[in-house]
């Protein structure tokens, strides 16, 4: 019986332990405190990375929005002050002289009105430049964390959960949370500069305007914080969501979705999922604004009370109609500074906790790395041999072994066919010896050393493979079939070559020949190849690469038996001397090799060549037999898949 696993203790949203004993308070506040502005350090550290000009200028912009609101009350004041003692003026007087000093302020009161629409419009413009610039860093990150995770960690929904957080916090957050620390400290020159003028009025009146704020502050943390931790617990449901609604948009998928009719149930399960997700969220938003809307009835009377105090004071102690002007003026600007003060500083905190989410995406750590402090090298184009010793693999998450007890080897010079039905582990052999992944148990040897004690990436570049789901990129065909090998210089006789030994004849058809651009994602001439074009450029993309070892992994799954017959042959004859592994369910090329290995339930069940294997009349005799009864009686169809070749020419014309 497994051993208990002790209790877990209740956490905040932030990860940090709530404390159960009154001594363990300070502590969990200075923790939250040191995580609050450790995750503060690296939101300003993106961006002062990505845009260092852009927080420079937005650090000015800052300064300059606190002092400009005290500089224009003051103005205000003044004027109001000298239009009113001007009333008592005779109109005789010169109009020049008396006028003088309300024409300097006006003139003041223009420039202080320009320049503060001034600051704010090119803050705005240097904050929207800012955003895309740490945006694209952040997503650069990203795409650079996706290339160096091992690719197990797209097998487990956890990670796919933090890349779709992370993704998400790529946007402007960052900069909006940088934005709205500015917005405090520029809030907070004003504030204090208005309190200053205020507490010459009443030391009590500023203490009334915050006072009244608390609850209002004290709300605004709590929903954040619930807002947070609602958010990062229906991750499922948001990528539900992305996902049903990439269904209804992917070109590749489209086709069956409109055959079957499954548009409108697709939509239903997008919006049930929209449901579950919405209906929580939308709880916790109205409670947050009832309970601003019943807060805010506190500050109200506060702030009303408080403005009776100012007239009364004006009134009665013979003070200027000008700082009636001021005070209010302060009075109403505190109120407004300490409600964006809190709701500023909420936002900070909310933002804070949700970058922890791209934090922890990069903090993803592969596996697939060099076991050695010096990783050993391989000579390229020698003899290589690759051995499995005893290797059995699980993926991860699962407890069920794919492959059991593997032992086999392959070496330079050989050429092995691997068959088995579906789901007997053959693509999972390929992807344990390309080193995708590292076996769960056993040994992968090169030349008899551990290939974890080679750099992967330098392993990876001794293969031309291509797997059952080869990629199709919306690119020129000679862009397609170079990503074979983007680390050698472009040359159009290597491609060339590739297209001849990959039997894609059909580029010399095409429009632009291999510069004719593929997919009409980007391009309004781009070409939609059929599924055995785009099977034949991918296998030049394989021969493009000159590798030590080829695999191709059912790459003819789309070609007809002649065109599959010619791919066979083509790939004996290029693999000379090379290490060469041929996945195929069809067995017909399979006579032609060196070697065949019969893979069933994750075991090697029969090593050997066709002769062999056959005298065995075991599984591959049962496998070649029944097929070639199947290709006997369907011999009357040659024909049709002949025309079926000619057919697809034609598209080209």
């Amino acid at each position: 019986m497994p051993p208990l696993m002790p209790p877990r203790r209740p956490q905040w949203s932030d990860g940090i332990e709530k404390p159960k004993r009154l001594r363990e308070v300070p502590r969990f506040i200075y923790l939250r405190i040191k995580g609050f502005f450790s995750r503060l350090g690296t939101i300003v550290g993106l961006v002062f990375h990505s845009a260092p000009i852009c927080l420079f200028l937005m650090l000015f912009f800052c300064l300059a929005e606190g002092v400009l609101p005290v500089i224009g009350a003051y103005i205000s004041r003044d004027l109001l002050n000298a239009i009113a003692s001007l009333l008592g003026i005779s109109a005789a007087s010169e109009p020049l002289a008396v006028l003088r000093p309300i024409l300097v302020l006006l003139v003041f009161q223009i420039c202080h009105s320009f320049c503060s629409k001034v600051v704010t419009r090119v803050n705005s413009v240097v904050t929207a430049l800012a955003g895309e610039k740490v945006s694209n860093h952040i997503r650069i990150m990203i795409i650079g964390k996706a290339k160096e995770v091992d690719i197990s960690s797209f097998d487990r929904p956890e990670f796919y959960e933090k890349l779709e957080n992370a993704n998400r916090e790529a946007g402007m957050r960052p900069v909006g949370i940088i934005q709205a620390v500015l917005r405090v400290a520029s809030t907070l020159i004003s504030a204090i500069s208005f309190i200053a003028v205020l507490f010459t009025l009443s030391p009590f009146a500023p203490l009334i305007v915050i006072a009244a704020a608390i609850p209002s502050a004290i709300i605004s943390y709590h929903y954040r914080q619930r807002n947070f931790h609602y958010i990062r617990r229906h991750s499922k449901e948001r990528r539900e969501m992305s996902y049903y609604s990439g269904l209804m948009v992917n070109k590749d998928q489209v086709k069956e979705i409109k055959l079957l009719g499954l548009g409108d149930t697709i939509i239903s399960k997008y919006q049930t999922a929209f449901g579950k997700y919405f209906g929580g969220l939308r709880r916790l938003i109205v409670r947050e604004g009832v309970s601003q809307i019943l807060v805010s009835l506190i500050s109200t009377v506060a702030h009303g009370a408080l403005f009776a105090y100012v007239a009364y004071h004006v009134i009665y102690s013979s003070a200027a109609i000008g700082d009636y002007s001021l005070y209010s003026g302060a009075l109403t600007s505190i109120a407004g500074y300490v409600t964006t003060l809190v709701t500023s500083t909420a936002a900070i905190y909310e933002g804070t906790l949700f970058i922890d989410n791209m934090i922890a995406f990069m903090k993803e750590e592969p596996h697939v790395v060099c076991a050695l402090p010096e990783p050993r090298t391989a000579e390229r184009g020698a003899h290589h041999t690759i051995t499995f010793d005893k290797v059995s693999f699980a993926y991860p998450g699962s407890d069920r072994m794919v492959l059991k007890d593997m032992s086999f080897t392959l070496s330079s010079g050989e050429r092995t066919v691997l068959v088995g039905l579906n789901g007997a582990g053959k693509t999972t052999l390929v992807k344990i010896l390309t080193r995708l992944y590292d076996p769960t148990e056993g040994r992968v040897l090169l030349d008899g050393k551990d290939v974890r004690e080679y750099d992967p990436e330098e392993y990876h570049r001794m293969f031309g493979a291509i797997f059952q789901d080869y990629g199709k990129y919306a690119e020129t065909v000679a862009e397609n079939i170079r990503y074979g090998d983007v680390h050698t210089p472009y040359s159009d006789a290597r491609i060339g070559k590739a297209i001849e030994d990959g039997d894609a004849t059909f580029v010399s058809d095409l429009p632009l020949g291999t510069q004719t651009p593929l997919t009409r994602l980007f391009y309004e001439d781009g070409l939609e190849l059929s599924g055995g074009m785009w099977q034949k450029l991918s296998l030049a993309r394989a021969f493009y690469r000159e590798a030590d070892f080829l695999i191709l992994d059912e790459p003819t799954a789309a070609l007809d038996p002649l065109a599959e017959e010619e791919v066979f042959r083509r790939f004996y004859q290029l693999s000379e001397g090379k290490l060469a592994l041929f996945v195929s369910h069809r067995l017909s090329g399979a006579t032609l090799a060196d070697r065949i290995l019969v893979v069933g339930e994750g075991r090697v069940l029969e090593n050997g060549t066709h002769a062999e294997l056959m005298a065995l009349e075991g599984h591959y005799h049962r496998l070649f037999s029944t097929q070639a009864i199947r290709y006997a009686e369907g011999m009357d169809g040659a024909r049709g898949l002949s025309e079926g070749a000619e057919a697809e020419k034609a598209l080209l014309s």
